[in-house]
Order: structure tokens, then C-alpha cells, then sequence
């Protein structure tokens, strides 16, 4: 039985695609609410109240992380 696209693609990498475009866009309102909803799909289900994150972000949120702080730096310049 072959696996659906669906049940492959973590809700994380969905929302990570949608902050990507709204990079893209200099949506910068949508790009702080998409971070916020990755962090949060990111971090859900571990530690507890005490929990650090110690994993590394992969490359491609490092590189949306980086477009996003590029984005407000604009942003207050304007």
C-alpha cells in the first residue's frame, strides 16, 4: 500500500512552505504569525514545562529566519 503526499508532509513543512511565500511577498505581518505557528508545530508534544530546544533548525528555516529578520529590518527602516 503506497503512502498518500499527505501522510509523508509534516504539518511543520506545510507551514514552513506557506512563511516561504509570504517571505517572498514582504508579508511581514503573515511571515510573524507563520514563525509563530512553526515554532509552535515544531515544539508541541516535548519536554514539558522545563524544556529546552536543543535540536538544530534545518537549513531551509535558518535561511527563512534569516529573510524574516532581513524583512523587519526593512520594515523599521521605512
Amino acid at each position: 500500500m503506497e503512502k498518500d503526499d499527505k501522510d509523508v508532509i509534516r504539518l511543520s513543512d506545510r507551514i514552513l512552505s506557506a512563511l516561504e511565500l509570504a517571505l517572498e511577498q514582504n508579508d511581514l505581518k503573515i511571515s510573524e504569525i507563520l514563525t509563530r505557528a512553526l515554532e509552535q508545530a515544531m515544539t508541541r508534544n516535548t519536554g514539558g514545562g522545563e524544556f529546552i530546544e536543543r535540536r538544530d533548525y534545518p537549513s531551509k528555516i535558518e535561511r527563512a529566519m534569516d529573510k524574516l529578520h532581513s524583512l523587519r529590518d526593512q520594515s523599521e527602516g521605512v
